[in-house]
């Protein structure tokens, strides 16, 4: 399934759990019970216009916060209105969060426990506690599971989703393959190193993809480092691709062009970018002969 699918379904899904608070928000019996649920309505909604553009900035953890605190906040506030909010605790704690916000979550699902326990017969009192302690350690275990696609997640932060653009991480991995394939088939590849303005990132990303070959791979390094792996015949029709290349993106505040052959690591060459003194520098091929 296409990722655009998956952020329209889950648009929807966000929708319909927003229409749940501001359905109840008007049957509230005090002022405090509905604010919240409209607070809870909101962020809701909000989170649901703007998931499509998560793939531009990671989650910011205030955002993540005010779930938790609203919950807490309707918990203590109405305890005997909602009592079956309290589950919705093992929910939060699955969600991609830092190892503190995690543990402030349990916190905070022990303390509204030990408000509603007030009410409830010792029993009751005592199952609930288990059952919520049994949901949360299954919701913790369910996020450890999911660390690993979600690592891969983050390296994808800052893509544009449909861009054939990829992270560092992959450029590092690509490097050792390609040199192979470039020895193999008697081709010319070179690392072609873009720096630019902050501003200018994305415009250049989106140029610089559709200026190269569809099988060639374009890289976002970091804040304003872009990367490309170009592939020509030889050493004279890459000088001929490259001055194409600078002719239709436009002037760049520094550039690098290496053969895949003289690159030891790519850290090193980011290095030497930065340091060079001239606008560009083309390393050559070493001449064998």
């Amino acid at each position: 399934m296409q990722s655009k699918y998956k952020v329209g379904l889950l648009r929807l899904n966000l929708m319909v759990a927003a229409l749940l608070p501001a359905l109840m928000a008007p049957a509230s019996s005090t002022l405090t019970e509905a604010l919240l649920l409209w607070l809870a309505a909101g962020w809701l909604g909000i989170s649901a216009a703007l998931v499509e553009f998560s793939h531009r900035r990671p989650a910011l953890v205030p955002w993540q916060l005010l779930p938790s605190v609203l919950l807490a906040a309707l918990l203590w506030s109405a305890p005997e209105r909602h009592p079956l909010w309290l589950w919705a605790w093992a929910a939060l704690i699955m969600l991609p969060q830092p190892a503190w916000m995690a543990a402030l979550n349990a916190l905070l699902a022990g303390l509204t426990w030990s408000w509603l326990a007030r009410t409830m017969p010792l029993e009751h009192a005592v199952v609930s506690g288990l059952l919520l302690a049994a949901m949360m350690l299954l919701g913790l275990s369910r996020a450890r599971d999911l660390q690993p696609l979600r690592g891969l997640a983050r390296r994808r932060l800052h893509l544009i989703p449909g861009l054939r653009l990829w992270p560092r991480a992959q450029l590092a991995r690509d490097l050792t393959r390609e040199r192979a394939r470039a020895q193999r088939d008697g081709v010319h590849c070179e690392l072609l190193l873009l720096r630019t303005s902050r501003q200018d990132l994305w415009p250049r990303a989106q140029r610089l993809c559709e200026l190269t070959r569809s099988f060639e791979h374009c890289y976002r390094l970091d804040g304003r480092t872009l990367g490309a792996l170009l592939l020509s015949r030889d050493p004279a029709q890459a000088v001929q691709r490259r001055r194409a290349l600078l002719d239709g993106l436009g002037p760049c505040d520094r550039l690098r062009a290496v053969p895949l052959g003289r690159i030891a690591s790519l850290g090193e060459e980011c290095r030497a970018l930065q340091r060079q003194p001239e606008p560009m520098t083309v390393v050559h091929e070493v001449d064998h002969g």
